[in-house]
């Protein structure tokens, strides 16, 4: 998933549409949580359920979703659920309350999951979620049948993680360390799926180009300071290591296991950090300052958000099913190349 800096939006669309495509070709055609919803006749209304709503992916994922809503002429109405998981239940009603014909929803903890699906069942609304998955049948969309998964707009997290294993075992190789005394970070919320996903096949990349690395897997709440707390924590146990190489679910908690290296003496040459997101790395890169953030996957929470309206949308208006998984594309950044890729700094 890769996006240049002059592509436009619908050619970045044709792709996340063409892999939706893709992932119809399994045979799964619906999920059986989803809600029989008959098309609409009138004017579309949309309810876009966000978790962390002021973080900078997100606040372009409104964005995006806002633009193709002014497009289609859809009612859109965004709610920000921060990391409330009660919040999120409230909404959800009071969403299907005021008529919203549909509801996309990025849930705060997926264990909400079957609580959001069955409402949007009994009002027989349709339902999708992005980035995040979500179970009808249970808390953990990890341990979910496939044919339980809510439809989901956002990213590979498989591919992604594999873009930063890839790109942090480059860098390693480029800085000539050795192994023995270098440690990988991975730090993520462990609760989390799709985070899982990500850091899984980060491990797999990074080995297979680099193997005898150790790793050491750091439980976050996805946020910097969170991660910063944990990750300190972490380099204090252990004094020995010379050389760190970070990566995680977001850059959360790359820029946070960054900062704690550094707050700990650890010099930027000797930290390869590997973002994911972009959009607290760039401002690092942005200070002029050394940094251990050596690159980032970039990923355009426009395109998903705007994805998810016109899937939500095909669905309402036109009766057409909606993929399992669509997914939108991404692109590597650096120090040397992120502002002409379109990144925005948070």
């Amino acid at each position: 998933m890769r996006l240049s800096p002059a592509r436009p939006l619908s050619a970045a669309l044709g792709l996340a549409t063409a892999l939706a495509l893709g992932a119809c070709s399994t045979g799964q055609e619906s999920v059986s949580g989803a809600a029989p919803v008959a098309p609409v006749s009138g004017k579309v209304s949309i309810t876009y359920l966000q978790k962390q709503g002021d973080q900078e992916y997100f606040v372009g994922e409104a964005a995006g979703a806002r633009a193709k809503a002014a497009e289609l002429g859809v009612d859109l109405k965004v709610v920000n659920l921060g990391n409330d998981a009660n919040r999120t239940v409230s909404e959800v009603q009071s969403a299907i309350a005021q008529k919203s014909n549909g509801l996309i929803i990025v849930v705060p903890d997926p264990a909400v999951g079957p609580q959001v699906v069955q409402m949007a069942r009994d009002a027989r609304t349709a339902l999708l979620t992005s980035d995040d998955q979500i179970c009808a049948t249970g808390p953990d969309p990890a341990s979910c049948a496939a044919s339980d998964l809510v439809p989901r707009i956002g990213f590979s997290g498989t591919q992604m993680g594999g873009e930063v294993g890839k790109r942090a075992a480059e860098e390693f190789t480029k800085a000539g360390w050795n192994p023995a005394d270098t440690r990988v970070i991975s730090a993520w919320k462990q609760d989390v799926t799709v985070c899982g996903d990500r850091v899984k096949a980060a491990k797999a990349a990074f080995a297979s180009a680099v193997p005898g690395v150790q790793n050491i897997d750091v439980a976050t709440d996805n946020t910097p300071t969170g991660a910063q707390d944990k990750v300190a924590a972490t380099v204090t146990a252990n004094p020995g290591v010379r050389h760190w190489v970070v990566w995680g679910c977001n850059d959360e908690n790359v820029q946070g296991g960054v900062t704690a290296l550094q707050n700990a003496g650890v010099a930027p040459g000797d930290i390869d950090g590997v973002g994911l997101g972009a959009y607290l790395a760039c401002k690092d890169w942005g200070s002029g300052k050394p940094s251990g953030l050596k690159a980032a996957l970039f990923i355009n929470g426009r395109d998903v958000g705007a994805l998810a309206v016109q899937t939500m949308y095909d669905r309402l208006k036109n009766g057409k099913e909606m993929p399992a998984e669509a997914f939108a594309p991404t692109r590597m950044v650096d120090p040397a190349g992120w502002r002409s890729a379109g990144v925005t700094c948070s």
